[in-house]
Protein backbone atom coordinates (compact mmCIF):
# COMPACT_ATOMS: atom_id res chain seq x y z
CA UNK A 1 0.00 0.00 0.00
CA UNK A 2 3.02 2.33 -0.09
CA UNK A 3 1.94 3.17 -3.84
CA UNK A 4 -1.84 4.28 -2.59
CA UNK A 5 0.18 6.71 0.79
CA UNK A 6 2.42 8.00 -1.71
CA UNK A 7 -0.32 8.81 -4.53
CA UNK A 8 -2.52 10.51 -1.29
CA UNK A 9 0.25 12.04 0.17
CA UNK A 10 1.12 13.87 -3.19
CA UNK A 11 -2.30 14.59 -3.85
CA UNK A 12 -2.93 16.33 -0.81
CA UNK A 13 -0.07 18.27 -0.71
CA UNK A 14 -0.28 19.26 -4.52
CA UNK A 15 -4.01 20.32 -3.97
CA UNK A 16 -3.21 22.31 -1.04
CA UNK A 17 -0.61 24.10 -2.21
CA UNK A 18 -3.13 25.29 -5.10
CA UNK A 19 -5.50 26.59 -2.82
CA UNK A 20 -3.45 27.98 -0.72
CA UNK A 21 -2.77 31.22 -2.51
CA UNK A 22 -6.90 31.45 -3.68
CA UNK A 23 -7.46 31.92 0.31
CA UNK A 24 -4.87 34.30 0.93
CA UNK A 25 -6.78 36.51 -2.00
CA UNK A 26 -9.69 35.75 -0.70
CA UNK A 27 -8.59 37.05 2.93
CA UNK A 28 -7.30 39.80 1.73
CA UNK A 29 -10.09 40.76 -0.04
CA UNK A 30 -12.06 40.55 2.21
CA UNK A 31 -14.37 38.27 0.24
CA UNK A 32 -17.52 36.10 1.57
CA UNK A 33 -16.18 33.20 -0.21
CA UNK A 34 -13.33 33.43 2.17
CA UNK A 35 -15.89 31.09 4.17
CA UNK A 36 -16.86 28.98 1.49
CA UNK A 37 -13.60 28.22 -0.30
CA UNK A 38 -12.00 26.31 2.85
CA UNK A 39 -15.42 23.83 2.80
CA UNK A 40 -14.83 23.35 -0.51
CA UNK A 41 -11.34 22.77 0.20
CA UNK A 42 -12.23 19.78 2.53
CA UNK A 43 -14.51 18.50 0.64
CA UNK A 44 -12.19 17.75 -2.36
CA UNK A 45 -9.76 16.46 0.20
CA UNK A 46 -11.69 13.90 2.35
CA UNK A 47 -12.03 12.44 -1.18
CA UNK A 48 -8.28 12.44 -2.10
CA UNK A 49 -7.44 10.86 1.35
CA UNK A 50 -9.90 8.00 1.09
CA UNK A 51 -12.37 9.13 4.28
CA UNK A 52 -16.20 8.41 3.36
CA UNK A 53 -18.89 10.49 5.62
CA UNK A 54 -21.98 8.82 7.12
CA UNK A 55 -23.68 11.98 8.59
CA UNK A 56 -26.83 11.85 10.27
CA UNK A 57 -28.15 15.08 11.16
CA UNK A 58 -27.21 18.71 9.77
CA UNK A 59 -25.24 21.54 10.90
CA UNK A 60 -27.89 24.68 12.29
CA UNK A 61 -27.90 27.43 9.38
CA UNK A 62 -29.04 30.01 12.89
CA UNK A 63 -25.93 32.29 13.23
CA UNK A 64 -24.40 32.48 15.65
CA UNK A 65 -23.61 29.60 16.79
CA UNK A 66 -21.16 27.42 18.50
CA UNK A 67 -20.47 24.05 17.35
CA UNK A 68 -19.11 21.40 20.51
CA UNK A 69 -17.13 18.01 18.99
CA UNK A 70 -15.44 15.27 20.43
CA UNK A 71 -11.54 15.36 18.79
CA UNK A 72 -9.67 12.13 18.30
CA UNK A 73 -7.48 13.13 15.11
CA UNK A 74 -6.16 15.96 12.96
CA UNK A 75 -8.93 14.56 10.39
CA UNK A 76 -11.50 16.19 11.77
CA UNK A 77 -10.54 19.40 10.88
CA UNK A 78 -11.00 18.12 7.58
CA UNK A 79 -13.87 16.53 8.20
CA UNK A 80 -15.72 19.41 10.11
CA UNK A 81 -14.58 21.70 7.82
CA UNK A 82 -16.61 19.91 4.76
CA UNK A 83 -19.89 19.98 6.34
CA UNK A 84 -19.77 23.75 8.76
CA UNK A 85 -18.88 26.74 7.34
CA UNK A 86 -16.98 27.95 9.97
CA UNK A 87 -13.58 28.58 11.96
CA UNK A 88 -12.11 26.40 14.47
CA UNK A 89 -11.21 27.42 18.22
CA UNK A 90 -7.72 25.62 18.45
CA UNK A 91 -4.93 25.86 21.16
CA UNK A 92 -2.25 28.25 20.19
CA UNK A 93 0.60 26.20 19.98
CA UNK A 94 -1.33 24.64 16.51
CA UNK A 95 -0.24 28.87 15.03
CA UNK A 96 3.58 27.39 15.28
CA UNK A 97 3.27 24.23 13.84
CA UNK A 98 5.06 24.16 10.18
CA UNK A 99 2.39 24.06 7.13
CA UNK A 100 -0.40 23.16 9.50
CA UNK A 101 0.22 26.35 11.25
CA UNK A 102 -0.05 28.21 8.28
CA UNK A 103 -3.46 26.24 7.10
CA UNK A 104 -5.10 26.98 10.43
CA UNK A 105 -4.54 30.98 10.53
CA UNK A 106 -5.71 30.75 6.50
CA UNK A 107 -9.10 29.31 7.51
CA UNK A 108 -9.04 32.23 10.56
CA UNK A 109 -8.59 29.84 13.59
CA UNK A 110 -9.26 31.33 16.74
CA UNK A 111 -5.72 30.51 18.83
CA UNK A 112 -6.66 29.95 22.32
CA UNK A 113 -3.80 29.73 25.44
CA UNK A 114 -5.91 27.04 27.52
CA UNK A 115 -3.96 27.91 30.78
CA UNK A 116 -6.12 28.99 33.61
CA UNK A 117 -3.97 32.40 33.72
CA UNK A 118 -4.76 33.04 30.44
CA UNK A 119 -7.87 31.39 28.91
CA UNK A 120 -10.25 34.18 30.11
CA UNK A 121 -8.67 36.80 27.76
CA UNK A 122 -8.27 34.35 24.91
CA UNK A 123 -11.61 33.38 24.85
CA UNK A 124 -12.62 37.09 24.83
CA UNK A 125 -11.47 36.86 21.07
CA UNK A 126 -13.90 33.43 20.66
CA UNK A 127 -17.24 35.85 22.15
CA UNK A 128 -16.05 38.49 19.64
CA UNK A 129 -16.37 36.25 16.67
CA UNK A 130 -19.48 34.94 17.98
CA UNK A 131 -20.88 38.24 17.70
CA UNK A 132 -19.83 39.24 14.47
CA UNK A 133 -22.22 36.58 13.66
CA UNK A 134 -19.61 33.46 12.44
CA UNK A 135 -19.64 29.72 13.06
CA UNK A 136 -16.89 28.59 15.33
CA UNK A 137 -16.22 24.92 15.73
CA UNK A 138 -14.91 23.90 19.17
CA UNK A 139 -12.77 20.90 20.67
CA UNK A 140 -14.46 21.08 24.58
CA UNK A 141 -11.82 18.18 25.93
CA UNK A 142 -8.86 20.40 25.24
CA UNK A 143 -6.93 17.61 23.37
CA UNK A 144 -7.15 14.42 21.43
CA UNK A 145 -8.56 11.00 22.62
CA UNK A 146 -8.28 7.27 21.28
CA UNK A 147 -11.28 7.10 19.40
CA UNK A 148 -13.02 4.53 21.67
CA UNK A 149 -14.17 7.54 24.95
CA UNK A 150 -15.04 10.46 25.45
CA UNK A 151 -12.99 13.03 27.84
CA UNK A 152 -14.54 15.41 30.23
CA UNK A 153 -15.50 18.49 28.68
CA UNK A 154 -13.79 20.89 30.14
CA UNK A 155 -16.39 24.33 31.07
CA UNK A 156 -14.50 26.83 31.01
CA UNK A 157 -14.25 26.73 26.75
CA UNK A 158 -17.86 27.31 27.22
CA UNK A 159 -17.69 30.67 28.63
CA UNK A 160 -18.47 32.40 25.18
CA UNK A 161 -22.06 30.77 24.95
CA UNK A 162 -23.12 32.96 28.27
CA UNK A 163 -23.13 36.37 26.39
CA UNK A 164 -26.06 37.38 23.94
CA UNK A 165 -25.70 38.74 20.51
CA UNK A 166 -28.49 41.23 19.62
CA UNK A 167 -30.24 39.79 22.45
CA UNK A 168 -30.24 36.56 21.45
CA UNK A 169 -28.48 33.62 23.10
CA UNK A 170 -25.73 31.92 21.35
CA UNK A 171 -26.73 28.56 19.58
CA UNK A 172 -25.01 25.84 20.45
CA UNK A 173 -24.72 22.43 18.50
CA UNK A 174 -23.09 19.30 20.00
CA UNK A 175 -21.19 16.94 17.32
CA UNK A 176 -20.32 13.49 17.61
CA UNK A 177 -17.41 12.49 15.30
CA UNK A 178 -16.93 8.48 15.23
CA UNK A 179 -14.30 6.16 13.44
CA UNK A 180 -16.61 3.34 12.40
CA UNK A 181 -15.34 1.42 9.38
CA UNK A 182 -12.13 0.03 7.67
CA UNK A 183 -12.61 -1.20 4.21
CA UNK A 184 -16.01 -1.42 4.67
CA UNK A 185 -15.73 -3.83 7.65
CA UNK A 186 -16.60 -2.84 11.67
CA UNK A 187 -13.40 -1.12 13.03
CA UNK A 188 -11.98 -2.65 16.38
CA UNK A 189 -10.35 -0.45 19.10
CA UNK A 190 -6.92 -2.02 18.06
CA UNK A 191 -7.19 -0.39 14.52
CA UNK A 192 -8.86 2.94 15.51
CA UNK A 193 -5.47 4.22 16.75
CA UNK A 194 -4.46 4.30 12.88
CA UNK A 195 -6.43 7.24 12.58
CA UNK A 196 -6.93 8.98 16.00
CA UNK A 197 -4.04 10.91 16.50
CA UNK A 198 -3.32 11.39 20.79
CA UNK A 199 -0.46 10.62 22.99
CA UNK A 200 2.82 11.53 22.21
CA UNK A 201 2.46 10.19 18.78
CA UNK A 202 4.44 11.82 16.04
CA UNK A 203 2.40 13.76 13.69
CA UNK A 204 3.79 13.02 9.91
CA UNK A 205 5.14 8.93 10.82
CA UNK A 206 1.64 8.60 11.96
CA UNK A 207 0.21 10.54 8.50
CA UNK A 208 1.97 8.50 6.55
CA UNK A 209 0.45 5.17 8.15
CA UNK A 210 -3.05 6.57 7.67
CA UNK A 211 -2.80 7.54 4.20
CA UNK A 212 -1.62 3.82 3.43
CA UNK A 213 -4.13 2.52 4.68
CA UNK A 214 -7.64 1.59 2.88
CA UNK A 215 -10.79 3.50 3.28
CA UNK A 216 -12.46 4.60 6.29
CA UNK A 217 -15.88 5.38 6.98
CA UNK A 218 -16.57 8.00 9.66
CA UNK A 219 -20.06 8.53 11.32
CA UNK A 220 -20.45 12.23 11.85
CA UNK A 221 -23.55 13.09 14.19
CA UNK A 222 -25.31 16.68 14.59
CA UNK A 223 -27.88 16.54 17.70
CA UNK A 224 -30.14 18.67 18.37
CA UNK A 225 -29.33 22.75 18.94
CA UNK A 226 -29.68 24.32 22.66
CA UNK A 227 -28.80 27.36 24.34
CA UNK A 228 -27.27 27.73 27.75
CA UNK A 229 -30.81 28.75 28.95
CA UNK A 230 -32.24 25.27 27.79
CA UNK A 231 -28.75 23.97 28.85
CA UNK A 232 -29.76 24.24 32.71
CA UNK A 233 -28.33 28.10 32.99
CA UNK A 234 -24.80 28.15 33.00
CA UNK A 235 -21.63 27.26 31.55
CA UNK A 236 -20.75 23.63 33.12
CA UNK A 237 -24.45 22.79 33.18
CA UNK A 238 -23.93 23.21 29.23
CA UNK A 239 -20.83 21.30 29.29
CA UNK A 240 -22.36 18.24 31.20
CA UNK A 241 -25.56 18.37 28.20
CA UNK A 242 -23.07 18.68 25.72
CA UNK A 243 -20.85 16.04 26.73
CA UNK A 244 -23.80 13.47 27.40
CA UNK A 245 -25.13 13.95 23.78
CA UNK A 246 -21.68 13.54 22.29
CA UNK A 247 -21.31 10.54 24.29
CA UNK A 248 -24.32 8.78 23.62
CA UNK A 249 -24.02 9.02 19.92
CA UNK A 250 -20.49 8.19 19.90
CA UNK A 251 -21.12 5.00 21.79
CA UNK A 252 -24.11 4.38 19.48
CA UNK A 253 -22.22 4.72 16.60
CA UNK A 254 -18.99 2.37 18.03
CA UNK A 255 -21.38 0.33 18.93
CA UNK A 256 -23.15 -0.54 15.15
CA UNK A 257 -26.62 0.59 16.92
CA UNK A 258 -27.49 3.92 14.83
CA UNK A 259 -29.97 2.79 12.20
CA UNK A 260 -29.62 2.58 8.42
CA UNK A 261 -29.78 5.64 6.21
CA UNK A 262 -29.30 6.24 2.76
CA UNK A 263 -26.02 8.52 2.50
CA UNK A 264 -26.21 12.55 0.97
CA UNK A 265 -24.14 13.99 -1.04
CA UNK A 266 -21.78 16.60 0.86
CA UNK A 267 -23.25 19.65 -1.31
CA UNK A 268 -26.84 18.88 0.01
CA UNK A 269 -25.66 19.33 4.03
CA UNK A 270 -25.27 22.79 4.04
CA UNK A 271 -29.57 22.70 2.93
CA UNK A 272 -30.43 21.39 6.51
CA UNK A 273 -31.27 23.70 9.13
CA UNK A 274 -31.67 23.21 12.99
CA UNK A 275 -33.09 26.00 14.99
CA UNK A 276 -32.52 27.09 18.79
CA UNK A 277 -35.43 25.87 20.71
CA UNK A 278 -36.49 29.92 21.00
CA UNK A 279 -36.97 29.88 17.33
CA UNK A 280 -38.97 26.71 17.17
CA UNK A 281 -41.17 28.28 20.04
CA UNK A 282 -41.46 31.68 17.83
CA UNK A 283 -42.82 29.48 14.39
CA UNK A 284 -46.01 27.75 16.16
Amino acid sequence: MISVGLARAVLYVGWTLVCMPVQFVLLAAGRRARHAFPQFYHRIVLRLIGLNLDVRGGPCRHKPCLYVCNHTSYLDIAILGALIRGSFVAKAEVGTWPFFGLLAKLQRTVFVDRRRTRIGQHMDAVSERLEAGEQLILFPEGTTSDGNRILPFKSALFASAQNQVKGREVTVQPVSVSYTRFSNLPMDREMRPLYAWYGDMDLLPHMWEMLKAGVVTVVVQFHPVTTITGAGGNRRSLARHCEAAVREGHSLALAGRLPTRRRRRLRKLTRRSGRPPGDRARSH
